[in-house]
């Protein structure tokens, strides 16, 4: 879909798949407005003619005729409030899944950049009044415009005069209603943003729960979020106040149309030249007038808060995803694990780079460590060869073949990441060490785990690999959501890994134990290892050492101590 085009384009083209239901639920429209704009007419008709004539028969069959008129239109408007809801969900949904879809193709940077709880409220929060909008809208639209126009031709024909008042006194209301729009609009708009403030701040507080327990700030945080609370609170307190003003004035203008009328209809019966059962129905036409005029005020209101939440939902829907694939990007089926870079540059700004002339050369089934202080841009030269990030400079090939030309999902597929900072997600152990291939086997996963050494653990736990993991893995320690993101990697079987100072944030004794799983886990691939304490790289086939300036020095452990260059420093600083 071409998400540049206006939109209310956009907003229809949602309209499509599901049309069937939606002319259905048209057609039922615009039968209830048939009806509504037949029974003054009947009611006219039977006051001036059947009435005085005492026609009975005649009368009895049109309060028959109207009988199954409103039992039809009952049906209709109960089709309207099920079905026609029941579309809107369906509109909604495919919304949903749209945004979804594309903040499963957004880069890294996105991410990097934006809170959790904003990107949440544009999937959900955002889209809670589009519902009522994609249904309501069009259909509320129609019957007020199908009874507005119907009312104006019977009462030209009742009475010219007052037709042409009710002209005078609608286009006052309508003005009311547009300038009333564009302050409920801006404030509609105001209290998604603060909403997602709101969420953003209670997905940061109950993430970091445990923190805040830790150093006693629980007072801190109520602040905190009752800051957020209070904006919430007065963008709704002035959002409701232009919608008093909007709805107050309005109501005046009906009230004002029925007295107006009836100024007028009392003047003409005075004079003879209008009957008793013709004001009547011109007030009957009056109620049919002020109906589509509250529909349409009731319209303003939806419009504004759903097409509030649609322009947030296009913010996300119009943010540049990864680059696409190139047209002749390959797909590789086994890599061999041999990684070039040629003189890469990187920079996450213009002005800000981390990575210049970057040349490293990893061959197949070799272990390569990477080296130096934090921020030196270790792990972002990693996050380089899936391309999470795209360089900025430079060529990096697998096996001889630019990774701009191989296809992201085969690329990504030939590399498996163990990080320091393991996510779990909020199930099973089984379901979190099968993230790694989700077609394997219980038989897989347990030998996974085995080769992990973590499946002694799971057995000892009350429900084995049943056991739910808790929110990021939270009733694990720190070794066993290691070896469960290990045993990941295992049954991914990938040809090269990444391991991010994957055991950093382990004691001495847990960290040998995850040693032996990584060391298992390394045999025959090519793996590059980001490593916080040397002593764990020592056995590496090479070493770089990565500074604010690029590689400083490269070799085996024996070359760079016998250098006394930048890798003899940091070895030394930690012996001491």
């Amino acid at each position: 879909m071409d998400f540049s085009k206006h939109p209310l384009k956009i907003f229809f083209s949602y309209y499509k798949p599901h049309w069937p239901l939606f002319a259905a639920d048209m057609t039922c429209a615009v039968f209830m407005a048939a009806i509504d704009i037949a029974f003054p007419m009947f009611s006219r008709y039977a006051l001036n003619t059947l009435i005085p004539n005492h026609e009975l028969k005649t009368f009895l069959i049109l309060v028959a005729v109207l009988l199954v008129g409103f039992c039809l239109h009952k049906g209709c408007n109960w089709f309207v409030a099920y079905w026609g809801h029941v579309f809107g969900t369906r509109v909604e949904q495919d919304m949903r899944r749209d945004v979804f879809d594309h903040l499963e193709k957004l880069p890294f940077s996105f991410y990097d950049t934006n809170r959790t709880g904003k990107i949440m409220s544009r999937a959900t929060t955002d889209l809670f009044e589009i519902t009522e909008l994609a249904h309501h809208g069009p259909e509320d639209f129609t019957i007020a415009m199908l009874n507005l126009i119907g009312a104006f031709v019977m009462m030209l024909h009742i009475r010219w005069e007052l037709a042409i008042i009710v002209v005078i006194v609608l286009p006052v209301m309508i003005a009311i209603g547009i300038v009333s729009r564009r302050n409920l609009s801006k404030t509609s708009k105001k209290v998604k943003e603060i909403t997602a403030e709101v969420n953003a701040g209670l997905e940061s507080s109950i993430s970091g729960i445990r923190v805040t327990k830790g150093f006693n700030n629980e007072e801190f945080e109520r602040e905190r979020f009752a800051g957020f609370n209070k904006q919430f609170s007065d963008a709704k307190k002035w959002r409701y106040k232009y919608m008093a003003t909007f709805f107050s004035n309005i109501e005046f203008c009906n009230n004002l149309l029925s007295l107006v009328v009836l100024g007028a209809g009392g003047y003409f019966i005075i004079k003879g030249k209008m009957t008793l059962p013709d004001l009547v129905a011109a007030n009957l036409f009056v109620a049919a007038f002020r109906a589509p005029i509250g529909k349409l005020n009731f319209l303003v209101e939806q419009y504004t808060n759903g097409m509030a939440g649609f322009h947030r939902f296009l913010e996300i829907m119009r943010t540049e995803p990864e680059p696409a694939d190139s047209p002749d990007a390959v797909e590789i089926l086994s890599a061999r694990g041999n990684i070039n870079f040629k003189n890469v540059d990187f920079s996450y700004t213009a002005d800000y780079p981390v990575l210049t002339g970057v040349n490293l050369d990893i061959r197949s089934g070799e272990k390569f460590a990477l080296v130096g202080a934090s921020g030196g841009g270790k792990s972002t030269l990693c996050n380089l060869i899936p391309r999470f990030y795209e360089i900025t400079g430079g060529e990096i090939s697998l096996d001889g073949i630019d990774i701009k030309k191989i296809k992201k999902s085969s690329l990504r597929s030939q590399i498996g990441i163990v990080q320091q900072d393991v996510f779990l997600f909020a199930g099973t152990i089984r379901e979190n060490i099968a993230y790694g291939k989700p077609t394997a086997t219980d038989a897989e996963i347990e030998q996974a785990a085995r080769r992990a050494e973590i499946h002694d653990d799971i057995m000892k736990m009350p429900n084995g690999y049943d056991t739910i993991v808790g929110e990021r893995g939270i009733k694990l320690s720190g070794g066993q959501k290691q070896r469960v993101s290990i045993a990941r990697c295992f049954l991914k079987n990938p040809p090269i890994l990444i391991l991010d100072e994957a055991t950093s944030a382990l004691d001495t004794a847990t960290e040998i134990k995850i040693q032996h799983s990584f060391d298992e886990l390394s045999k025959g691939r090519t793996t590059l290892v980001i490593a916080h304490r040397l002593s764990t790289i020592k056995n590496a086939d090479k070493i770089a050492v990565v500074t604010d300036h690029g590689i400083a020095e490269q070799g085996t452990h024996d070359e760079l101590m016998a250098k006394r260059g930048e890798y003899y420093k940091l070895r030394t600083v930690q012996e001491e």
